[in-house]
Parts: C-alpha cells; sequence; structure tokens
C-alpha cells in the first residue's frame, strides 16, 4: 500500500469561515499534514473544497476523492474531524461505515478520535447525528435572517435584474442602468405592438444586442466570454415581461429551497411573494405593464408572418367561449383572411362554423372605436358616471354570487367534518357497519375534496374583482392620446380592447347578419353591432 495516497480532506463552508481562524483551510491542512507525518503516513495529497456546505456532497474535489478511491489509488482518508467529511448523518454514515471499508480504504477524523483500522467507533454515530443538528440549527438561523431582511423591504436578491444597477452608495440601493434600459422599453413596447416572444428574441439578435449575461459579463470583467453573445431566449423575453421590479417594486420570496439538505430552488407561488411599491425608479410606467399583463394572457402560437394582426389573441366565439383562430396565408388576398371557431376546427359536432372576416371586423372596430372617443370627447362627465355605475353593477351581481357560492363551499366543508366525526363514532359503537361506513365515507371525502379545489378558485375570482375598479379615468387619458385612429394597430387595440366575441351569423331575414360584442377595457362599456352595417351609431350601443 506503499504506492497509495494517502488523501487529506480539508472543507470550509462559509458558515465555518464566521467562526475564525481554527476551521480555516490553512489550519486544517497544517493539522492534517503534521498527523499524517507523525504517524507515518506517506504520499499524502490534498483534496479541497473551499466554500461548500457540509449537507452537500456534490463537491468538486470530494467528487475527485470518491472517485480515486474507487480506482483503488488511495488506501486513507484523514479529515480535521467528522464534520469536515460532511454534516448529514445519513450519507456520512453510508459512505464511512460501507462504501470506505468496501474499497479497503481506511478513515481517520484527528479531533473526534476516529479511526476504521484500531477502534470500533461506537459514538461516531451520535457525533454525526449532532453535525446534521448543527448544520440544521444553522440554516435555522439564516432563515430568520433572510425572511427578516425580505420584509423590511430590502432585495434579497444578489444580482438587480437587466436594466439596473447597484447603486454606488448602497448596495441595497437599484439605479436605472442607462446603457440598457431603453432595450427593457423597446421589449415591452414590441410585446405591445403584437410581437411575440420569439419575435422579439429574433429582432434583438438582428440588431446585436447584448443579452443579459453578456452584457453582465462586460460590466463585470470587461470581456465577454459568452459564446453567442446576441442569442436571446424567448424564455428570458418571458421572464422580462413578467417583472414587476421594472414598475419600481422590490419583490422578495419569489423562490424557497425545499430543505437544509437540498438546495434546490423551487418557485413561490404568487400568493407567497412579498411586493414593496416605489423602491427604485421604475423603467416601464404602470399602464404599460398592465397592458403587457393583460395582452400576456392571450398567448398564441408565433405567426409566420413578419406584419402583425391587431385581432390576433383577442377574438372569441360567442356560443363556446373559445380563442377563434386567425386564417392567413400568403397566398390569400387581406379580403380572405378571416377568423373561425378554433373548436369547430378542432371537432365540427362541438360548435358552428361561423367565421368573420378580418377586413369586415377592422372596419366595425374602427368605427366603433372613434364614436366612443367621441362621445367621451364631448360628453366626458357623463361617460364616467355612465362607466362608474356600469361597472359598479356587473361587480356587484358577479361578486355577489362568488360571495354566496364561496360561503355555501366553507360551511359544507366544515359540516363534512361533523359528519366524519359521528360516523367513525356510529362505526365504532355498531350504529354503522365497516361497509357502510367505508362507502359514506368515500363519498364524503370525494365531495369536500371537490369543495376543497373550489374554495381557492373562488377567493382568488373575489381578490381580482375587488382589486380590478373602474379605472374609468385611466380609459379617458388613453382617448385623449388620439386625436383619431385611422389605422387599427395592435397598440391601438390592445390600449382600447380588452375582448371581442362573435356571434353566429343570422340568415333568418334573408341576408347574412352578423352580431359583433366590443368589450372595452376597464369594464367602461361594451359596444354591440352587426356585420353587414359598418356605420357608427350611438343608439346602437349599449352598457353592460
Amino acid at each position: 500500500m506503499l504506492d497509495k495516497i494517502t488523501a487529506l480532506y480539508c472543507r470550509l463552508s462559509n458558515d465555518d469561515d464566521l467562526q475564525g481562524e481554527s476551521n480555516s483551510i490553512t489550519n486544517q491542512k497544517a493539522i492534517l499534514k503534521k498527523y499524517a507525518d507523525d504517524n507515518g503516513l506517506t504520499n499524502t495529497a490534498f483534496y479541497v473544497d473551499d466554500g461548500f456546505s457540509g449537507t452537500n456532497f456534490n463537491r468538486p474535489d470530494f467528487i475527485r476523492m470518491i472517485d480515486d478511491v474507487k480506482a483503488d489509488k488511495i488506501s486513507t482518508i484523514i479529515t480535521k474531524d467528522l464534520s469536515r467529511f460532511g454534516r448529514d448523518y445519513l450519507m456520512t454514515g453510508q459512505y464511512i461505515e460501507m462504501i470506505l471499508p468496501d474499497y479497503g480504504v481506511r478513515y481517520i477524523a484527528i479531533n473526534d478520535g476516529v479511526d476504521t483500522l484500531r477502534s470500533e467507533n461506537e459514538m461516531m454515530v451520535f457525533k454525526n447525528v449532532f453535525n446534521d443538528w448543527y448544520a440544521r440549527d444553522t440554516s435555522k438561523k439564516i432563515r430568520a435572517v433572510f425572511n427578516a431582511k425580505g420584509k423590511s423591504g430590502k432585495p434579497l436578491t444578489s444580482h438587480p435584474p437587466y436594466g439596473y444597477k447597484k447603486s454606488e452608495a448602497d448596495k441595497f440601493v437599484w439605479e436605472v442602468d442607462e446603457e440598457v434600459s431603453a432595450v427593457v422599453q423597446s421589449i415591452f413596447q414590441m410585446c405591445i405592438d403584437g410581437f411575440g416572444p420569439s419575435q422579439i428574441a429574433r429582432l434583438l439578435k438582428e440588431r446585436k444586442i447584448l443579452t443579459p449575461t453578456a452584457y453582465s459579463q462586460l460590466q463585470k470583467d470587461g470581456n465577454i466570454t459568452a459564446k453567442y453573445p446576441y442569442n436571446w431566449s424567448s424564455r428570458t423575453i418571458d421572464n422580462m415581461l413578467e417583472r414587476p421590479e421594472y414598475v419600481g417594486c422590490t419583490v422578495n420570496f419569489k423562490t424557497q429551497r425545499k430543505s437544509y439538505k437540498c438546495k434546490k430552488m423551487v418557485k413561490n407561488t404568487r400568493d407567497k411573494w412579498v411586493v414593496f411599491e416605489g423602491t427604485h425608479p421604475a423603467i416601464i410606467s404602470r399602464h404599460d405593464f398592465d397592458l403587457v399583463q393583460e395582452i400576456r394572457k392571450h398567448k398564441n402560437r408565433p405567426q409566420k408572418h413578419s406584419e402583425v394582426n391587431p385581432f390576433s389573441g383577442m377574438v372569441y366565439c360567442a356560443d363556446c367561449g373559445k380563442l377563434m383562430y386567425l386564417c392567413r396565408s400568403k397566398s390569400h388576398t387581406p379580403e380572405q383572411e378571416h377568423l373561425k371557431c378554433s373548436s369547430y376546427a378542432n371537432n365540427q359536432e362541438v360548435c358552428s362554423a361561423h367565421f368573420v372576416r378580418t377586413a369586415v371586423l377592422r372596419k366595425i372596430v374602427l368605427a366603433e372605436l372613434n364614436g366612443i372617443m367621441s362621445v367621451v370627447k364631448e360628453h366626458e362627465q357623463e361617460f364616467v358616471q355612465m362607466a362608474l355605475d356600469n361597472s359598479s353593477q356587473q361587480q356587484s351581481a358577479e361578486l355577489k354570487s362568488a360571495r354566496k357560492q364561496l360561503s355555501q363551499a366553507e360551511r359544507r366543508i366544515a359540516e363534512i367534518d361533523r359528519l366524519f366525526i359521528k360516523l367513525y363514532e356510529d362505526n365504532v359503537s355498531g350504529k354503522v357497519s365497516d361497509e357502510r361506513y367505508t362507502a359514506i365515507s368515500k363519498t364524503y371525502e370525494d365531495e369536500q375534496k371537490q369543495l376543497k379545489a373550489k374554495v381557492p378558485e373562488l377567493t382568488e375570482f373575489i381578490a381580482a374583482r375587488e382589486q380590478k375598479t373602474a379605472d374609468t379615468a385611466k380609459f379617458v387619458e388613453i382617448v385623449h392620446k388620439y386625436s383619431e385612429v385611422i389605422e387599427l394597430t395592435p397598440t391601438i387595440m390592445h390600449e382600447f380592447v380588452e375582448k371581442i366575441v362573435v356571434h353566429a351569423p343570422d340568415k333568418s331575414s334573408g341576408h347574412r347578419t352578423q352580431r359583433i360584442d366590443i368589450y372595452w377595457r376597464f369594464n367602461v362599456a361594451v359596444s354591440t353591432t352587426t356585420a353587414n352595417r359598418l356605420d357608427y351609431q350611438p343608439k346602437r350601443r349599449k352598457a353592460e
């Protein structure tokens, strides 16, 4: 065994480093080397993991050392103590008591008096458990500090999002990075204009805009090591478009670790986020950010055409409620382009074959839009009052129904709990047989499971309705941005229209007529017209 290696393993985590010089890599090396020399253990080699937790066994030099063990290159492993080897008592015990002996490797922990060649090491198990407890306790303390910091409004992330940089005066304060903030603004504007993430990524690549990773490397090191510095991905665009940080918010607790032993990060649901408004300058206005989120609700597959259709992802079938497909081709003329029911396209028995030509729909929406703009400008006060009244009535009815359903579901869940107790008592006393008890309890469990699944949906709906007030002033502000709309663009559509509902055609009169409902944003009104009458008629509009 003289030609085999005596492995001197050193490990230092960030937590250990806080305890001073006693656990430093330099001190560990000195102790291990002296012990090896004093005990005649030759052919020593250091394996060092600096900055790695003992609960994690995916350490580079630890893995290299175990590979050498399996290659029959190592005869002895020495550590300062058991905690240097690891703080997970299960994994540490498995390595020391099973894996290393299987390969004929001797293990020594100097300070703990462990030597697998010369003693039974009865206390080793307890020492490993104490080391594991220490890691658990340290994790709790770090998490408590982490939570306190997050709830104080300071950003938990160590890197500001693309478009921001840390202030030189205070690392917890973000400043606008003027070099790339315009890129962020252009990404949001392209989304408002109707471009999808893949299209935006392609345009940024064509313009040779550095990706966030490449730009970060340039700022930090002065050079770019990324192989493809302009290769933007649609996932990066997706993440940027959904970040509230761009409107001046600090968002903490977006992710968490499963446990102190599992370092994998998992995403938290939005209800666990803690959001602080106005903590840093906004790059994107609240109006544009909300508009983008509204657009993102209607994600659709990328179009091959360079021109974005303003109706894409905004038109729905009145009968089945599904999105209507945009049918376009390079061989089609503008008059042939149309929208058809997606349900009918997939299964002709589900819905009818009604469709609407985009050229006709464009004329209708333009006429209705200019008409409602005229009403707002000429009768602003009356319009505002009408919109507020309509929105309040609509929300009141919907909220009343949702609250009633929620109350009934919660009462029934509590009632089933009481019934379970009584059923169990009747079963124990012999009033209800085991077979009957199993059948009834299964029915109650299924019903309660369905109700518990429904409660979060109703709660979320009520919360969303209560937060969505009639922002009529914002609609009026948008109206005043335009004198007259001549061309219908995706930006204008998304600014003014929430959705369009197309009804099946009516041929009872001998002429084909089709009802079109236009739902304006902020619940200000619903315009109803027909596809065979393209002139704007205020009397035909109804507000719901």
